[in-house]
């Protein structure tokens, strides 16, 4: 059973970790920052963090009956602008599963999503994707860094 509790830390915890990416993103050469990795999609650091960010805000919009869908990674040019859009998108999900009770976590129900498909999803556990889908990106911005010659130093989910 997910609780709003374990998940806020869960969650603050990966958001540690993500504004730590951020922090080394910045140190990157802004062509780098930019440089979209035909290996990656095509994505650059910049894009994948942004995309990293952006699914979160979808997935509790989506909770909360929205679908905020945006393709506005140019309203993000900066890693100092995707910071702010961490924090903001950070607040809202605290927000969102603060005030969640344990019943609606753990409760599976219809759910509009993208296109107007509608799907029966737990919100517990659409909370808990959008923690390891922070991961799976920056998996794939340590590999980036790590191509450019500046390999992030022993960041993972911090334990402490």
């Amino acid at each position: 059973m997910l609780t709003s509790e374990g998940l806020l830390d869960i969650h603050e915890r990966t958001h540690r970790n993500l504004k730590s990416f951020l922090a080394h993103a910045r140190t990157l050469d802004p062509e780098a920052v930019d440089r979209e990795m035909p290996d990656f999609g095509g994505a650059s650091v910049r894009l994948a963090l942004h995309h990293a960010i952006g699914a979160e805000k979808y997935w509790i919009g989506v909770l909360q009956g929205r679908v905020d869908a945006d393709e506005d990674a140019h309203l993000y040019p900066t890693i100092e602008s995707l910071e702010g859009y961490r924090e903001a998108t950070f607040a809202a999900t605290q927000e969102y599963v603060r005030n969640a009770s344990v019943e609606e976590l753990n409760t599976p129900r219809p759910i509009e999503t993208w296109h107007s498909k509608e799907e029966v999803l737990h919100p517990g556990h659409v909370v808990m994707r959008t923690i390891t889908h922070i991961y799976h990106h920056q998996g794939q911005v340590a590999a980036m860094c790590r191509i450019f010659g500046s390999p992030i130093p022993g960041f993972n989910y911090p334990i402490k």
